[in-house]
């Protein structure tokens, strides 16, 4: 019988690695008196060992398979560091329940799109909105911002084609542990992200490479019956008697027979909407912090001693955290050789994130210092605690907005002045990349957010420092403020993923608060397109 199993385990040099993890893995197999010769094998994951800065090794799997009689089978999984690999094909059911409309999908960021992705390949031909621009126009809105600092507040590194992780790192990382992860990966390789996603443990795509992913992306789901709308806005949505859907937006009315909300956690206009047709939003827990810079070589000597800058490696990656403490402070988003993007989306506020290209090379690494922030910390806003997360969030770009000068300069300081409580050193040997750098003003970081986190982020950075040397180095630069970590509330929504109270509405992705990253918002786009799937037929 055909058998597919992965060895792992296997801890290679730098040096020709893919081949070495396969000669290692063969000779396993010789050793435990399989036939090698039917066996195909080829390198399925690896990542860096860095633990010895004195010898840096990758860390590989292999996968194997070939045809195999029972008994070998049995002998093969009571091997160390071999396991079956049993990876199910994507499920799609269609149920019975006859469309009267097309299904509508409002957000085109990671959840939006794989769901139309599985909608419009399985004759469900939906439509796609979204406030913002395609990527081309979304890039022009953009390079506007960071060059002259006008807004668009509809068209911006939240909102447009691929969502807010179009201007990301592209990682493509997760905690979860579902199947739908190696349909994620080969999608994104079928439209164009390198092959490398589908061997690393850590896989990124990188903004300049991601950003014509999402246009193949879109342009496949158009060829397969979908229709895309930019510029289109929801303002509100009525359910009919007839068991469908009118969506109201700004550019007139959409019928549908299921809606799908992948709005993104920035759609702050779209929650308020909501909650004011009482459907059930709760505030949830959530981080804030800011944005702290290195110089990309520091961090790569740090963790990879003499091996920094081999090509094998690439820059240094780091996910550090600390929950000794009242508040758990952990770095988030890391970006090397990237650069710190202005990410706001509403007037009078500012907002960091971190972005990098597929090269990862950057003069400086950066990522995200966040504490955690619970719903006890907000204040209820017209008695409604949903509306208190947001307003928690607004206040603290707003301050920000202010101590940056009113047009939209971040508010940057040295560690060193962060951590002595002084705002008077000007920024050398590590420069800040935000917006060029050239649009930022020192202020005292610890004024504009909660005192706590002020307090826990001085922790953090002591803490890291003694993880790897140097990361509170006196000159690195944190960049304020970063708010938008993931979504302040979450949509309730029953076992059928249907939002409670409303059968055809279904919320998914980060905005509903049930993702954290690109790959687990695909993921939930994906489950979404298969439970509208299973309750109606297709359309054609």
């Amino acid at each position: 019988m055909l058998t597919r199993f992965l060895i792992g385990n296997l801890k290679v040099s730098l040096e020709n690695a893919e081949q070495q993890a396969i000669d290692l893995a063969c000779k396993k197999m010789k050793r435990a008196g399989f036939p090698v010769k039917s066996l195909h094998f080829r390198l399925y994951k690896r990542s860096v060992d860095a633990r010895r800065r004195e010898d840096v090794k990758l860390v590989c799997s292999v996968l194997a398979q070939g045809e195999l009689s029972e008994p070998y089978r049995k002998k093969l999984l009571s091997l160390p560091d071999v396991r079956a690999l049993d990876e199910q094909p994507l499920c799609v059911e269609h149920g019975q329940e006859p469309m009267t409309h097309r299904p509508l999908v409002v957000g085109m960021g990671p959840a939006g799109l794989f769901c139309a992705l599985l909608l419009a390949e399985n004759g469900y031909a939906p439509v796609l909105i979204d406030r913002g621009d395609c990527v081309a126009d979304r890039v022009k809105a953009v390079e506007r911002f960071v060059s002259e600092g006008v807004l668009d507040t509809d068209s911006n590194i939240q909102f447009g084609a691929g969502g807010a992780g179009t201007f990301s790192d592209g990682k493509l990382v997760t905690r979860i542990n579902d199947s739908r992860c190696s349909y994620v990966l080969e999608r994104l390789h079928d439209f164009g992200a390198p092959d490398e996603i589908l061997t690393r443990a850590k896989p990124h795509v990188g903004t300049d490479v991601l950003r014509s992913v999402v246009e193949q992306m879109i342009s496949y789901i158009e060829s397969r019956g979908g229709t895309i709308c930019y510029r289109t806005k929801l303002l509100d949505f009525k359910e009919n008697a007839d068991n469908s859907i009118t969506a109201l937006t700004d550019q007139g009315q959409i019928n549908c027979s299921a809606m799908v909300l992948a709005l993104g956690h920035s759609a702050r206009d779209t929650y308020r909407m909501l909650i004011e047709k009482q459907m059930m939003i709760e505030p949830k827990p959530m981080s804030v912090g800011v944005r702290i810079e290195h110089l990309r070589e520091d961090i790569d000597k740090a963790l990879y001693g003499d091996f920094a800058g081999h090509p094998t490696l690439g820059p240094a990656e780091y996910a550090l955290s600390d929950t000794t403490a009242d508040r758990g402070v952990y770095t988030f988003c890391m970006c090397p050789g990237g650069q710190v993007v202005p990410a706001a989306s509403e007037e009078r506020g500012v907002v960091v994130n971190g972005m990098s290209h597929h090269a990862r090379d950057g003069k400086n690494s950066n990522c995200a210092i966040a504490v955690s922030v619970r719903t006890s910390d907000y204040e209820k806003v017209e008695a409604n605690d949903a509306l208190g997360a947001i307003e928690y969030q607004r206040r603290i770009e707003q301050a920000a907005f202010s101590a940056g000068g009113g047009d939209y300069s971040a508010p940057i300081q040295t560690v060193g002045d962060f951590l002595s409580d002084a705002c008077r050193t000007e920024p050398s040997r590590i420069l800040p990349s935000y917006r060029d750098g050239k649009h930022v003003r020192l202020a005292r970081l610890g004024d504009i957010l909660p005192s706590y986190v002020g307090e826990e982020l001085k922790r953090g950075l002591v803490s890291f420092d003694r993880k790897i040397k140097g990361f509170a180095c006196p000159d690195a630069v944190l960049s304020g403020v970063e708010t938008r970590t993931s979504a302040p509330v979450r949509i309730l929504r029953g076992e059928q993923a249907s939002a409670i109270g409303h059968p055809l509405v279904y919320p998914c992705g980060e905005g509903a608060g049930y993702a954290g990253g690109i790959t687990s918002a695909a993921i939930d786009g994906l489950q979404t397109a298969q439970c509208i799937m299973k309750k109606f037929k297709p359309l054609n």
